[in-house]
């Protein structure tokens, strides 16, 4: 034995699938029911409990006696007992916490957020170049498309493409401080 279990499982025959299957027809709703009791009202739990108890009778064959009805006090004991350490692990352990559905909280509306993020680019853009400035107007802003921005702004679509990769990076930096 290790740790009050034992490490080798009862004989699976016919004859133990019959008298296991007797004695769930026998007893496992009225202890479905106590375990209910036992758990305030939680059926996954009581389920658990049930399943554990039906274990402990499988592997003690052996010990118990053959008359299926003589057995409901032994797994009522077993049970309560059960229940008992159960609830004993629940106390000691800290509370579970699972992960938060963050979209179930409202959004936020009174949009400061959004004005300081605003702000906070207004400011960085100020202290970029011109030309850097006005080609993320053209394409972010205008959301115009390299060619489009480069006809407006009279310079190639590189130098649009080039200008545009070096304003994000100084805004960025901008954005930072």
């Amino acid at each position: 034995m290790r740790g009050g279990y034992e490490t080798i499982a009862p004989q699976h025959d016919s004859e133990t699938d019959e008298w296991m299957t007797e004695l769930y027809v026998a007893h496992a709703e009225a202890l479905r029911r106590f375990l209910r009791r036992l758990t305030l009202g939680d059926l996954q739990a009581a389920e658990d409990l049930l399943q554990e108890t039906l274990l402990r009778a499988w592997r003690h064959l052996d010990q118990l006696p053959t008359d299926v009805a003589s057995l409901r006090p032994w797994l009522f004991t077993v049970a309560r007992r059960l229940a008992i350490d159960a609830a004993r692990t629940r106390q000691v352990r800290p509370t579970e916490v699972g992960s938060v559905d963050l979209t179930w909280f409202a959004a936020d509306d009174n949009g400061i957020d959004q004005v300081l993020a605003a702000e906070t680019i207004r400011a960085a853009l100020a202290r970029l170049t011109e030309e850097h400035r006005r080609v993320l107007l053209e394409v972010y802003i205008q959301e115009r498309s390299t060619r489009e921005a480069a006809a407006i702004l009279g310079i190639p679509e590189g130098t649009v493409k080039s200008r545009t990769h070096q304003a994000l990076r100084a805004l960025r930096a901008k954005v930072r401080c």
